[in-house]
């Protein structure tokens, strides 16, 4: 069996379709996509992992997270972010 720190390494990328290294240090949750659109809009970038679970935007070392629906997803992607040791995330 694999230990958490294993399985956070490997399904963060999964879940978001972003490498590890290009995650910002500062996090946001939000659980409506048209924010995710947003952010990117208003940065100029690029929304990450439109085939994925968790839709995503990073820039200026900011990255906002989609993660859906319900408090097991929040949980997850709680869990999931413990890969990158954000500084800061907030919901």
């Amino acid at each position: 069996m694999k230990t958490k720190s294993e399985i956070v390494l490997d399904w963060l990328p999964r879940y978001t379709g972003v490498a590890l290294e290009d995650f910002g240090q500062y996090i946001i949750l939000v659980n409506f996509g048209n924010y995710v659109k947003q952010f990117a809009k208003l940065h100029g970038v690029k929304v990450a992992g439109k085939n994925r679970a968790m839709q995503s935007a990073t820039a200026d070392n900011i990255t906002i997270i989609n993660f859906g629906m319900g408090s097991a997803n929040a949980a997850t992607i709680c869990d999931l972010l413990t890969a990158i040791k954000p500084k800061a995330i907030v919901f």
